[in-house]
């Protein structure tokens, strides 16, 4: 796993190796920068990675400019890659990592954010749950974006918030990108 473009490409990021977290592949992070570069002035942007794992998406963010990053993981032998990860690559004064839980983060913060990344596990019950979390919170800054990866054959039932404004398939791989419902005048 790397940092694909950025102040920090090519930095090697490490992971756990007992596939306890599945981070996200360089091709499907590509995907997530791509649909997001001409849409996301990183210079102000204020990124949440949940489910953060070694945080790769996260640093990616940073690497190309993101203003800051809050990095959410529960794992605690998890959370010891992720910080040597951003501390590596010398990211720390741009970097926040919470230990905990992220539903329980989720209640107590009040920080609207640019870009919120979720790469929880396929197999998380309250996967459902998240986008209408999120923005029954009013978290997502008005032009910002939730983007989750999950297992292909997964449908999010839209409660009226949100609309899923692009959709990209990597074999298993789906990353669906929410924004807010915008109103048609």
């Amino acid at each position: 796993m790397r940092v694909i473009a950025g102040k920090y490409k090519g930095r090697k990021l490490e992971t756990v190796g007992d596939n306890s977290v599945r981070p996200a592949t360089d091709k499907v992070k590509g995907a997530i920068f791509n649909v997001l570069q001409s849409r996301v002035d990183w210079t102000t942007a204020r990124v949440l990675d949940l489910y953060a794992g070694s945080g790769g998406v996260g640093i990616e963010a940073l690497s190309r400019g993101a203003r800051n990053c809050i990095f959410v993981e529960k794992s605690r032998n998890v959370l010891n890659f992720l910080k040597a990860n951003i501390e590596t690559i010398g990211a720390g004064n741009d970097a926040n990592v919470i230990y905990g839980n992220v539903e329980t983060f989720l209640e107590s913060t009040r920080t609207k954010y640019t870009v919120i990344f979720a790469n929880p596990p396929y197999a998380l019950e309250a996967l459902k749950l998240i986008p209408n979390t999120i923005f029954q919170k009013d978290i997502v800054a008005e032009d910002g974006y939730l983007i989750i990866e999950h297992r292909t054959r997964y449908e999010f039932a839209n409660n009226g918030l949100w609309d899923v404004v692009v959709q990209k398939t990597y074999g298993n791989t789906v990353v669906s990108f929410f924004q807010h419902k915008k109103s048609i005048a």
